[in-house]
């Protein structure tokens, strides 16, 4: 029997549309010892149209991403999660990015009936009044429409860094995404450091958020987000009046739309 078809018969959900090559490569860690750019050229042989980048164009890494793709190969997919409450500078750097690579960005949106429901029921700006309503808010906001998105692809590519925060020190550079029905995730820029993605942004001469300028070092959405002072961590700026254990909106963990 085939090391997948040992995974099928044990009901392992870590296989979309895997081939015995593929499995081996992932499961055999040997993407540690690769650049960003090879994991991405891997990506983009492997899945075709059927990999997709997720840019939110509020930091640095993901705008890095698109730019590697896009040398690769000009065709590459990428899309960004519009909540509704996105800061103009965002809107403006999606459009730059259109003309300065001539491709189509696509723009996720959630659900219209939901966001009303949420709205009515909460009030407009619900996420200050709890954890558990910010959370409410990220979920319908975010997750649930990169699920659905998530669910027409082999592949995605993400901009996680391992020194970002605590959750994030263990990132692999290849992984099986569990949390969405057993799809391959990139994360080319595991290993990389800050200074190293600003160094690829000069060099190549990245388009960013305007916002970095102004002492955002991640921006989200307009009102979960502020400038951050000399000295804080990067990540103070994100939902500020919370603690840094529950600062995630829901993407990036290992249960499937918890929101946490």
């Amino acid at each position: 029997m085939t090391e997948l078809a040992l995974v099928q018969s044990s009901h392992d959900p870590a296989l979309k549309s895997l081939d015995d090559g593929q499995l081996r490569f992932i499961r055999s860690n040997a993407a540690e010892q690769l650049s960003a750019i090879d994991i991405l050229t891997w990506g983009v042989k492997n899945f075709s149209t059927r990999i997709a980048l997720s840019c939110s164009f509020g930091a640095p890494e993901g705008l890095v991403l698109l730019d590697m793709m896009h040398r690769i190969d000009p065709k590459s997919r990428v899309f960004v999660l519009d909540t509704g409450r996105l800061p103009q500078a965002t809107y403006d750097l999606i459009d730059r990015v259109r003309d300065r690579y001539d491709k189509q960005v696509e723009v996720l949106f959630p659900a219209a009936d939901a966001i009303q429901s949420l709205v009515n029921d909460n009030g407009l700006n619900l996420f200050y009044e709890s954890i558990e309503k910010r959370q409410l808010c990220c979920r319908i906001r975010k997750v649930e429409p990169l699920n659905r998105h998530l669910a027409t692809l082999d592949a995605w590519v993400t901009g996680l860094r391992r020194d970002q925060n605590a959750s994030r020190v263990d990132t692999p550079k290849i992984e099986i995404d569990r949390a969405h029905d057993g799809i391959v995730k990139l994360n080319p820029l595991a290993d990389w450091s800050h200074e190293q993605v600003l160094e690829y942004v000069a060099e190549h001469e990245v388009p960013t958020n305007r916002l970095h300028r102004a002492g955002y070092p991640s921006v989200g959405c307009d009102p979960c987000t502020r400038p951050i002072a000399a000295g804080e961590d990067p990540r103070a700026g994100r939902w500020w009046w919370e603690n840094d254990d529950t600062k995630e909106c829901g993407i990036h963990v290992e249960e499937k739309g918890s929101g946490i």
